[in-house]
This record gives C-alpha cells, structure tokens and sequence, in this order.
C-alpha cells in the first residue's frame, strides 16, 4: 500500500461480540438509494445457492431511516428490518448513498459504528463510502469509491487515503468499492475470504461474471473536470494547463499563472482536487499521451513532444508507471482489439480534460502487474495469487492482493 499521509491504523482480527454471527450480513439501504448497487448484496448473499456449491448466508435488509424508502425508477421499498437488526450481523453493507452532498442519518451512523466496535466487518459499496467516511471507519485508512465522486470524498474526509485507481479496497474490517460492477467483484472476494476459490467461482459462474476481474479503474476514467472545480479561480489554471498540455512547463509556471507561491499554489490545488499539482500534471500528460496513441500515427518520440515531455525516456518512464506497459505495446493492444478496418482518421491531438489523481507516488506492483495484463491481452503473465482458502478468522487483514483490488499490509 503506498500513500501520502500517516500509516494505516492496525486492522488486527477483532472477535464479534456474542450476539453477532458471521453468517450474517445485513444491507442497509436508504431512501434514494439506486436499486442496481442496492440489489447487489441482495443477490449475492440473500439467494439459497448451496445446490451449486455456495454457502449460505443469511440476509437481513435493513431500514436506515423511516420508510417507505423510494429508489430508482419512483419505486417504494419496504425493509423488513430497522437499525436494531444491524446488531446481529457479523458483515454490514451500505451498498449506496443518495447524495455526496448530504449528511447520512446519525442514528445510521452510530449502529455502524457500534457494528465495528463489536467486531463486524464493515463494507461500502461505490457511494456507500461516504457514508463510512461520515461514521469515521474510514479515517487513516486506504479506501476507493466511484472515480466520478472520489476528489469529493477526497476532499471531504482528508483522512482517508483515496485512491481512484483501484475496483476496490480490503483493509481488513473496512471495504469499500468503486461504482456497480466493482460491487460484486468486492462480494465476490468477501465469499472468496470467507469460503475459498471455489465457492467463489461457483458463485460467478451463476452470476455469469468473471470471478476476478484484472485492472483497476484507471481505464474508465473520463476527462472531464471534477463537478467541483468549475467555480474556483483555479479552473482558469487547470483550463490553461490542458490547453497547453504540448508545451514545456513546470509546477512553478502553473503558481505565477495563480499569482500564488509555489508553496501556497500546492496547497490551494491539493484542497481542491485531492491531487498534488505535480501528479496531476504528469498524469494528463500521460492521458493525452494515450489518447495520441490510440487516435494518430504519430512516432512514440513525437508522442513524448506533443504531450510535453522532455524527452521520449521521460513518456516511457510515467506511462510504464501509470498503466503498467510502454507506449508501443499500448498502441499495438489497443488496435489489435478495435474492429478490423476502423483506422484512426485524424492524427489531429485531442486534448484531454481533468482527471484527479488523489496519491501521488509510484502505482502499487500489484497495480501494475495488473494494469500491464489488462493492456498487454490475455497472453500477459501475471503471477497468480495465492489459492483461497476458508479462513478461520475472515476479517483478518495480511490476504493476498487480488486484481483490482488493494489489501492491508
């Protein structure tokens, strides 16, 4: 795990209180909640599958606030359960939130609490993070959500370690993941933790999805500016900094377009975005880099110019870092993958927008071994991870990495 700030706090294996049991795990959903990432958990936990090999849990669907609870669509959900149910599971998912920009209940957030004093495992699936963050199980620790709301979350909670590359994040008693289909990767770990390989391919197959999915979230990332920024006097800085993005200049040339010391300037960007301005700006570089890659036939040298790299070792170098492969073998994947005949028509650049990095420093290995077989095709080696195993204490941290996903050293 690598991040900026302070170590992540101990996640030994905590005993459940007597009333609690591990078989139990109980979803709490809220009013305006999507009832895609609500009915994950639903799926995965709450349907009798022991004919094909799957254990069973059994499922307790919570209210986290007076019902009726309304969802996607005007549909009106009546949970079985209130907050007091919350104190007989051994697991705890939040599978959504309805708004980054509002506070969810306290009394929601004092049964989460008290579910993870008394030894549950806790898991926030896409915006469910925010409410973690809100409950305070997220501070010191590495966590992950959608990368659209990840610099709120970032901004937000400056306590927790957000990183938007990854599917999702196992630090021991605490979980999150990104957005929808990174949902059931993470329940799919969860039976993978708790009852092994098998069971958790079993499982997928039922779903018909792959039980482990390679990559993180670096592919999905949009270019678009961060719903936040438009509005700061620092968006005219960030506008300019795309727009010149083939030109060489510096951190500090970014500062006296803000009229700001290098000193404040960083601090000012970091607040807004969760990105440190060098990462931030090395990492369009990168995108426009791959976006000229797979559009233009340009040379990987004029590549490394139009996107303002010093030199073409410098492109080499970061875009090895952020998406685990060269530039060439990148550009040889991707048009190995398009359909036969689509050529790129215009090798006119095409400037990428904002994307937030919220760590700086080096991608993980993990990442990068990941991010190399996702780029490279399926003939990629990837060092396999350890076979799983029924655990005798599922929530102990110290498992093995698994594709897109990060674990507690």
């Amino acid at each position: 795990m690598s991040h900026d700030s302070t170590a992540a706090p101990e996640t030994t294996a905590r005993k459940l209180s007597g009333r609690r049991r591990r078989e139990i795990v109980a979803v709490l959903l809220f009013s305006g909640g999507p009832i895609f990432e609500s009915s994950i958990p639903l799926s995965v936990f709450g349907i009798d599958r022991q004919d094909a090999g799957v254990p069973r849990y059994r499922l307790l669907v919570c209210a986290g606030e007076e019902g009726p609870l309304r969802t996607t669509g005007g549909l009106e959900l009546t949970a079985p359960h209130g907050l007091e149910a919350i104190g007989r599971a051994g697991t705890v998912v939040v599978p959504a939130w309805r708004s980054i920009t509002s506070p969810p209940p306290p009394e929601a957030l004092d049964a989460l609490r008290r579910a993870h004093e008394e030894g549950a495992r806790i898991v926030g699936l896409c915006t469910g993070a925010f409410v973690l963050a809100a409950a305070g199980l997220l501070d010191g620790r590495p966590a992950t959500t959608h990368w659209m709301y990840a610099p709120t979350l970032a901004k937000r909670y400056p306590s927790v370690h957000v990183d938007p590359r990854e599917l999702f994040v196992d630090d021991g008693d605490v979980l999150t993941s990104a957005g929808t289909a990174a949902g059931i990767d993470l329940c799919l770990h969860i039976v993978r933790t708790d009852h092994g390989n098998e069971a958790a391919g079993a499982l997928a197959r039922r779903l018909v999805v792959p039980p482990r999915r390679a990559g993180g979230q670096e592919r999905y990332l949009d270019r678009s500016l961060p719903e936040e920024i438009g509005a700061d006097p620092l968006a005219e800085v960030v506008a300019w900094a795309l727009e010149h993005l083939h030109e060489q200049f510096d951190v500090e040339t970014l500062a006296a377009r803000a009229y700001m010391s290098r000193r404040t300037f960083d601090r000012r960007f970091r607040s807004l975005t969760g990105s440190a301005p060098l990462q931030w700006l090395i990492t369009q570089r990168v995108l426009q880099a791959q976006r000229l890659l797979e559009t233009s036939d340009y040379s990987v040298d004029e590549v490394a110019g139009r996107c303002g790299f010093r030199s073409p070792v410098a492109l080499r170098g970061h875009f090895r870092r952020q998406l685990g492969s060269s530039p060439a073998a990148y550009r040889a994947a991707y048009r190995a993958r398009r359909p036969q005949g689509e050529r790129a028509l215009d090798p006119t650049p095409v400037t990428p927008q904002a994307v937030p990095v919220l760590e700086a420093g080096p991608v993980p290995t993990q990442t990068r071994r990941t991010a190399a077989a996702s780029a490279l095709g399926p003939s990629a080696s990837v060092p396999a991870s350890d076979p799983g195993k029924p655990h005798s204490d599922a929530y102990a941290p110290g498992r093995p990495p698994l594709p897109g996903q990060r674990s507690a050293p």
